[in-house]
C-alpha cells in the first residue's frame, strides 16, 4: 500500500487518475469490510461524483480517505456517533466541520465513515449500534478506540490514512493496537469549528492516523491554523511540518517511564519491553536517555478532574441527543455505560465543575514544568499498559483504565504526543510506544519520528487481513 503522499504523486505524474484511486479503495473496502467491519457508512456515489465533477487541485487530489463517525461532521452524510437512537432515525449532519472541509479542499476524497464506540467513550470499538470492528492483525482482538474503525481501515490497506479524534488517547490507542503512526496535536492546533469552540473542556484534539510520518506531517500542515470563532489557537510553527521530516534532530534529552501513573494499572511485560527497545534505539541514535518523568503524573487530581469533565460532557451530549430525537432521552436510547456517565453528570453542580477545571489547569502548569524547566525534551512511555485485548473483554468499562492511563494525562495538558509502531508482542500484535514533547513542539516529534522510521522501517509490516 502506497502512502497518501505517494498516491498523490501518481496523480500528479498522470500515472493514475483520481477515479482509479477511488475505485481501487472502494474495491478494497468491499473485499475486507465483511471481516473487519471498519466502514459503517460507505459514501461511494458521493466519492465518484466528486472526482468526476468537483475535485480541487490540492496537494492530495484524488487520494481516498475515511472519516470517523464522530469528531467532525460532513453535511448530508450520516452521523450516528455509535448511538442506536441516531441510527434508528437515520440522522444526517447539517454542517461540515472545518477539519473535514480542509481535507476536501486539499483534494482528499471521502469514501466512507468509520465505526466508533458510542460517543467515543471506550478504548475499543464495539458499539451495540454497529457491532465490533476487528483488528486486522488478529480478528479476535480489538483495534482500539475510539478511532478504531479508522485504525482497522488504514492498517488493512483499505485507504492510506484516515481521520480520528483524541479525547483520552483515541488516536494513539488504535495506532498502537493497529501498528500505525498516530499523532495527537497540541490543543488549539486544529480548529473544532464551526459547531464547537472546544470539546470536553479542551481535552479533545483531532487529526489523522497514518502509515507514514510524512503523511501525518503534511496533513497537519493542511489542517492547522485559526478559523473564525476559535477561542484560542496554537502558535504557528517556524516552517512546514513536512520539512521537519528531513531535518536532523538535535541532541535531545529523553526521560523514560514504564510505571503507570498513580500505579493505577499493572504494565504488561510486553509493553515494558517495547519501551526498553525504543529507549535503546534512541540511545543508539545519540539521544541522552534516562529514567525520569514528571512527578505531576502521579497527582490524583488529573484522574478526578478528567472524570468530572467526561461525566459533564456526556450529560451535554445526551441533552443534544434529546434535541435531535425531539423527546427526552431514556436509558433505552444509549448503552448502559453511557447512561451511567449521564446520571453521574447530574450530580456535578456548576460551581463544582468550574472548580474542577481550575484544579486541572493548576495541575497542568506544574506538570509542564518538567519540559520547560527541568531540561527534558521528550518523555517516552508505553502507549498502553497492555497489548490489544480480545473482542468483548472491555464490556466492563472498568477494564478501560490500562488503555488510557498513559495517554489521557496529555489530553489534559494539551501537549503533542505520538504513538510510534516500533515493536510487536510475541503474539504478533503491535505494541506502540508514546513520545510526548513540550507544548506546541510537534516539530520535535516529527523530526524524531522520521528518524525512528528510517532506522526501524515499519511500512513493510503487513497484517494477515490486508488488501
Amino acid at each position: 500500500m502506497l502512502d497518501a503522499t505517494a498516491q498523490a504523486e501518481l496523480v500528479r505524474r498522470g500515472e493514475a487518475s483520481p477515479l482509479e484511486l477511488v475505485d481501487a479503495a472502494i474495491n478494497r473496502i468491499d473485499k475486507l469490510n465483511p471481516e473487519l467491519n471498519a466502514v459503517i457508512h460507505p459514501l461511494y456515489e458521493r466519492a465518484r461524483a466528486r472526482v468526476q465533477t468537483s475535485l480541487p487541485d490540492g496537494p492530495f487530489a484524488g487520494v481516498p480517505i475515511v472519516i470517523k463517525d464522530l469528531d467532525g461532521t460532513l453535511a448530508g452524510a450520516p452521523y450516528h456517533a455509535g448511538n442506536r437512537a441516531l441510527k434508528a432515525i437515520g440522522y444526517t449532519a447539517t454542517s461540515t466541520s472545518y477539519l473535514i472541509a480542509r481535507l476536501e479542499a486539499a483534494g482528499f476524497v471521502i469514501v466512507g465513515k468509520t465505526n466508533t464506540p458510542e460517543y467515543g467513550l471506550l478504548p475499543t470499538t464495539e458499539p451495540l449500534a454497529y457491532r465490533p470492528t476487528r483488528n486486522p492483525w488478529n480478528t479476535g482482538h480489538s483495534p482500539g478506540g475510539s478511532s478504531g474503525g479508522t485504525g482497522a481501515a488504514v492498517a488493512s490497506g483499505m485507504v492510506p490514512l484516515g481521520h480520528g479524534g483524541d479525547g483520552g488517547g483515541s488516536i494513539r490507542i488504535p495506532s498502537s493496537m493497529c501498528g500505525l503512526f498516530g499523532l495527537k496535536p497540541s490543543r488549539g492546533r486544529i480548529s473544532l469549528g464551526p459547531d464547537e469552540a472546544e470539546s470536553w473542556a479542551g481535552l479533545v484534539m483531532r487529526h489523522v492516523l497514518t502509515r507514514s510520518v510524512r503523511d501525518s506531517a503534511a496533513v497537519l500542515d493542511i489542517l492547522q491554523g485559526y478559523m473564525p470563532g476559535d477561542w484560542y489557537t496554537a502558535p504557528l510553527p517556524a516552517r512546514p511540518y513536512l520539512d521537519e521530516c528531513d531535518a536532523s534532530p538535535a541532541q535531545l534529552r529523553v526521560g523514560v517511564r514504564s510505571q503507570a501513573p498513580l500505579g493505577a494499572a499493572v504494565v504488561d511485560p510486553e509493553c515494558i519491553a517495547a519501551v526498553e527497545d525504543a529507549a535503546g534505539l534512541l540511545e543508539s541514535l545519540g539521544y541522552a536517555v534516562e529514567e525520569a518523568s514528571p512527578g505531576g503524573l502521579d497527582d490524583p487530581t488529573f484522574l478526578v478532574t478528567f472524570s468530572a469533565v467526561m461525566q459533564a460532557s456526556v450529560r451535554a451530549d445526551l441533552m443534544d441527543l434529546a434535541g435531535k430525537l425531539g423527546r427526552p432521552v431514556t436509558a433505552d436510547d444509549v448503552e448502559p455505560g453511557t447512561w451511567d456517565l449521564f446520571e453521574q453528570g447530574a450530580g456535578i453542580d456548576a460551581g463544582s465543575y468550574l472548580r474542577s477545571l481550575e484544579q486541572m489547569h493548576n495541575g497542568v502548569r506544574a506538570l509542564i514544568g518538567w519540559w520547560l524547566n527541568d531540561g527534558f525534551d521528550l518523555l517516552l512511555t508505553p502507549t498502553l499498559a497492555e497489548p490489544p485485548p480480545a473482542i468483548g473483554e472491555m464490556a466492563d468499562a472498568g477494564r478501560a483504565l490500562p488503555f488510557a492511563i498513559f495517554t489521557a494525562p496529555f489530553n489534559v495538558t494539551g501537549q503533542p504526543a505520538m504513538s510510534v509502531p516500533l515493536y510487536a508482542a510475541e503474539s504478533g500484535l503491535p505494541v506502540g510506544v508514546q513520545l510526548v514533547a513540550a507544548p506546541f513542539r510537534e516539530d520535535v516529534l516529527f523530526r524524531v519520528a522520521a528518524q525512528l522510521e528510517q532506522a526501524r522501517p515499519w511500512a513493510n509490516r503487513i497484517p494477515p487481513v490486508h488488501a
